[in-house]
């Protein structure tokens, strides 16, 4: 659902201070990116999900710069990547320590908070190397 002009007037300074807390320029592309995606609760979008919606709110931006600035805004930490399998991928606002389940049939993550999944025998990384995180993604259907 698009924001309206005066929902994104009042996202902006919020948005504009995320992105130096981050080290990125506030340009008013992302700037206007930004309000959309941290102006409201966490939640996961596609770059197509996310152009369509900044689009039906009258904000003029090609789908190729709203896929540049989520990997922008990924590489910064502001966003974490999910893979869901080599066709989908979901950027998702909420960075904390949390895995999903996707609802296959509906194209749908969901949030696992971190405490409920333990996952055991993670091999030891190569040399010189760390683990950096584990993603898990469990596959769902509705009943």
């Amino acid at each position: 659902m698009g924001k309206t002009m005066h929902e994104n007037a009042v996202a902006a300074p919020f948005a504009a201070e995320k992105l130096r807390l981050a080290g990125l320029r506030p340009t008013r592309q992302r700037l206007e990116l930004a309000s959309h995606l941290f102006g409201g609760p966490d939640r996961h979008v596609t770059a197509e999900s996310l152009h369509d919606e900044v689009v039906e709110a009258g904000i003029k931006v090609s789908l190729a710069t709203v896929y540049n600035t989520l990997h922008q805004f990924t590489q910064a930490g502001l966003l974490r990547q999910v893979i869901v399998d080599a066709a989908r991928g979901y950027f998702d606002t909420n960075t904390g320590d949390h895995q999903h389940f996707f609802l296959e049939d509906e194209g749908m993550l969901i949030d696992i908070p971190g405490e409920t999944i333990t996952v055991a025998g993670v091999p030891t990384a190569p040399p010189g190397m760390t683990v950096d995180r584990v993603d898990v993604v469990v596959r769902i259907r509705r009943s």
